[in-house]
């Protein structure tokens, strides 16, 4: 029996908490079919500021660890907060801002992923 908390639990309260902190064109792109994919899921969102995207930040990882006792395995991008990445080994969340996003253009890369957009 695991202790393994449900992806579905956790990719809840990971968009909860971006939502709680106004973020913004949240997408969850289902990786699972992508052969060679390194993960299940990435859940993208656009802050509009330094200080948003590395407020979002913290709200999912501080809700995540609070309600699922989860804990990212590894995160980058605080230092600039321009593109912070948690990652959840299953889940990767990619917190941008705007002009960033823009520009590596994650959906395209991944365009074979299922894509969900989430409306809040």
């Amino acid at each position: 029996m695991s202790n393994k908390v449900d992806t579905k639990i956790i990719i809840d309260t990971i968009i909860d908490s971006i939502s709680d902190l106004k973020g913004e064109e949240i997408v969850l792109l289902d990786l699972r079919e992508i052969e060679n994919a390194f993960c299940e899921y990435f859940i993208l969102c656009t802050g509009n500021s330094n200080t948003h995207v590395s407020s979002i930040a913290g709200a999912i990882e501080r809700k995540v660890r609070n309600e699922t006792k989860e804990r990212p395995w590894h995160v980058e991008g605080t230092d600039n907060a321009q593109w912070i990445l948690l990652d959840y080994t299953n889940i990767i969340v990619h917190v941008f801002q705007k002009q960033y996003r823009e520009y590596y253009d994650i959906e395209s890369l991944w365009g074979d992923a299922k894509e969900i957009a989430i409306t809040i």
